[in-house]
């Protein structure tokens, strides 16, 4: 009995981290002595889908004493990581939205955002690493560098952002930590080296080899929390020492101190060697690499040496804001000063914002000052000034309230209107802002409708907060189709959206494929001579107009033109302007496919009037009735929308990427090659745009990116003409029947 207490005793003080400082990693630092700010590290975890993100946070928030037990992802027992607080989230198995924590390691105070993986939500992790000092880079042993790891790291060079990596799932049947070591170096272009190796791989994974401090490191009780060090197995002794070489030859290639003992042939001591690998981490010149399973419970304590260690804390990292001069001067620099007082103006960004039942939620990260509770503060961008009502710090979807935050703190702020990055002053009438977030522009569109009219003061609510929230994703009313249109980075971020609305807003929705705006022209003039005459006691109506119906240029062929060629007292002027409005009321809708008539020319040469019956209404019907006319006599074709299309993607991709434009009806213009990537410039119908953005990523691995713009309206091919007008004269007998039995 007695012993089994002092073992639960034990393992909590391991679990809780007072234990751990007897036995641990090397750290530069003498903790006692530090200053509160250089025991800050603000993190992102990021990486390609399904590398174990969010498993990974799950461990470091239970081995930090932040949660009492672990679960997984997809756990059997219905709880779900913590970090996926969303409904849909665990339904799913994926991380949606970022999540926020903090924790305490060793004294340290580590502020912790876990990001998507899906491409469908990179605006996640766009405005998390925009805020945040340093992060974990996480592939997985088995699927190595994927196609969201190039664009997490293309991220994290756009803001500076230094890194350590993790190579995690080591125990999965064809793991190779070596082989995924070679990709980063190679593909990503890193200078990295391991700093720990895994003691066996797959089922036969035991522990690891710390190669600076040369031991074994194993991990012990129920869930891992008891390190126990040991000797070198005897087996590895001579690939750790060789790996331990390694590291202090890609060290010695960027620091200048060991590059000087390295050539002198004198071995670095530990001291020596981690500070130079945390200065080169730092300067984006170095990634140290940790090896582990998280789902295991192996290799997380050391990683969380390894971001106290390594990663920079608020004060070692430059943060710019710009004072705007005015219109004409460019902005001037000013360096954010990282002190942990209120001698300096606040300066803070919003970064994201959540809906909350309590209101909006805004995250903001301080850069410069204090924010305390009940203090007033100004939207530099608004000029707008709000009180600090309430100030919290955020465990995933739990808050804890705070009195007050400092430069290099991350919190929220409830009942501040903002827009995802906006940056807030002390100052009134500041003309203080930071560096706004990079927004990628959406990639696909669908159209969307609420199931039930019902539900339409919720659908809007729905909308306005999502695109409020999410700014990569939009929603607009599109007048040439009649329909509501929405835009995101893909059809899975669509998707959950659509789902959202159903599940927070009891607001079903139907997403479905957005019609093109099609255009029809005529092909050759027709003449057109029509009388509208309606006697039926009293004033009558009479109108009579004569012309020509004529095809404009092909350079105006999205234009629809009125020409009044009259002469003499036939049609008198007064009634000019109600014959070119029966013109353009007509050319609403088309006698192909009911789109808008455009390309044409309205040539009034003629006409007869009444000196009685005659009036605005009998001259436009009478145009009217000439446009009807002419539908009837003429020879109309249906102009399709030309789209540019732009394709960059590696170089290994190019010719089936060329096929697929071709499978598309494109016509290819131009390509170059630039760094083995390669840029297509092609012009594709939109109508056979549908899916690309699915298609360009299954083909290239998710590495391919392409924009697209409107270039011009061009006469569509015979078998799309054909299809279309097929398809309307169905719909038409549908609707008719429908109005006939529905009458009876």
């Amino acid at each position: 009995m007695r012993f089994h207490l002092v073992r639960n005793c034990v393992q909590s003080l391991f679990k809780n981290n007072l234990l751990g400082e007897l036995k641990r990693l090397p750290c530069r630092y003498n903790h006692t002595n530090l200053s509160e700010l250089e025991k800050i590290r603000n993190i992102g975890i990021s990486a390609h889908i399904d590398s174990g993100k969010t498993t990974l946070t799950e461990r470091v928030l239970y081995y930090t004493g932040r949660i009492e037990s672990m679960h997984e992802v997809r756990g059997k027992d219905q709880v779900g990581a913590k970090m996926d607080s969303m409904e849909l989230e665990r339904q799913r198995g994926i991380t949606i939205q970022s999540a926020a924590t903090y924790a305490t390691w060793k004294g340290y105070n580590i502020n912790i955002i876990d990001t998507p993986g899906h491409v469908d939500f990179t605006v996640e992790v766009e405005r998390a690493l925009r805020v945040l000092d340093g992060a974990i880079l996480v592939l997985c042993a088995v699927g190595g560098v994927q196609s969201q790891t190039l664009t997490v790291t293309r991220q994290m060079k756009r803001y500076n952002v230094p890194c350590i990596a993790f190579i995690n799932k080591v125990d999965r049947m064809s793991a190779d930590p070596y082989r995924v070591i070679k990709q980063i170096r190679e593909k990503v272009g890193y200078n990295a080296a391991f700093m720990n190796i895994p003691i066996g791989l797959e089922g036969n994974h035991k522990g690891i080899v710390d190669l600076i401090t040369q031991q074994a490191v194993y991990f012990d009780g129920q869930n891992g929390e008891i390190l126990k060090y040991d000797s070198i197995p005897n087996d590895m002794v001579a690939e750790s020492k060789e790996k331990r070489q390694e590291l202090v030859e890609a060290i010695s290639n960027v620091d200048d101190q060991l590059g000087e003992m390295f050539l002198e042939e004198k071995t670095p001591t530990n001291e020596q060697l981690m500070v130079a690998i945390r200065q080169a981490c730092i300067n984006r010149k170095f990634v140290p690499v940790y090896t582990g399973t998280a789902l295991k419970n192996k290799g997380t304590q050391p990683l969380l040496d390894g971001v106290i260690n390594f990663l920079p804390n608020p004060s070692e990292v430059t943060n710019f804001a710009f004072i705007q001069k005015g219109e004409d001067q460019e902005p001037e620099k000013l360096e954010m000063k990282s002190q942990r007082d209120n001698s300096n103006p606040f300066v803070g960004l919003a970064f994201k914002l959540d809906a909350t039942r309590f209101g909006q939620l805004t995250y903001m990260r301080i850069y410069q000052g204090c924010l305390k509770k009940g203090d007033y503060v100004y939207n530099a961008r608004t000029q707008k000034k709000v009180k600090v009502s309430r100030l919290v710090r955020m465990h995933s979807n739990e808050m804890q309230d705070i009195e007050e935050a400092y430069s290099g703190d991350i919190c929220a702020l409830f009942g501040i209107d903002c827009a995802s990055g906006d940056t807030f002053v002390s100052e009134r009438n500041s003309s203080i802002a930071m560096e706004s977030i990079y927004v990628p522009e959406p990639v696909i569109s669908m159209s969307i409708k609420a199931s039930s009219k019902d539900s339409m003061d919720n659908f809007s609510k729905a909308i306005q907060r999502f695109t409020k929230e999410d700014p990569t994703f939009r929603c607009e009313w599109n007048n040439d189709s009649k329909e509501m249109i929405v835009s995101g980075m893909g059809e899975l971020h669509l998707e959950i959206y659509g789902q959202r609305m159903e599940r927070e807003y009891s607001c079903p929705v139907t997403l479905g494929k957005p019609k093109v705006a099609f255009r029809e022209s005529l092909t050759r003039p027709v003449k057109f001579n029509y009388l509208h005459k309606r006697q039926s006691g009293g004033a009558g109506q009479y109108g009579c107009v004569i012309g020509l119906l004529e095809p404009l240029p092909i350079e105006q062929n999205t234009k629809i033109a009125f020409s009044d060629e009259t002469s003499g007292p036939n049609v008198p002027k007064v009634f000019v302007p109600s014959i070119k409005k029966g013109f353009e009321e007509m050319c609403e809708k088309g006698p192909l496919i009911g789109h808008k008539v455009t390309g044409v020319r309205f040539r009034l040469q003629d006409g007869k009037h009444h000196v009685v019956d005659s009036s605005d209404i009998a001259f436009m019907l009478a145009a009217q009735g000439a446009m009807k006319q002419a539908f009837d006599d003429g020879s109309w074709m249906i102009l399709e929308p030309i789209m540019h299309v732009e394709v960059s993607a590696p170089s290994e991709y190019q010719g089936d990427i060329i096929g697929q434009i071709t499978r598309r009806n494109g016509l290819l213009q131009s390509t170059n090659e630039i760094d083995n990537y390669f840029i297509a410039n092609s012009e594709i119908p939109l109508n056979d745009m549908f899916g690309f953005a699915t298609e360009l990523r299954s083909l290239t691995q998710g590495k391919g990116e392409y924009t697209m713009e409107y270039s011009r309206y061009s006469p569509s091919r015979g078998e799309v003409q054909r299809e279309l007008c097929d398809k309307y004269r169905q719909e038409m007998a549908e609707a008719a029947a429908a109005k006939l039995s529905k009458k009876n």
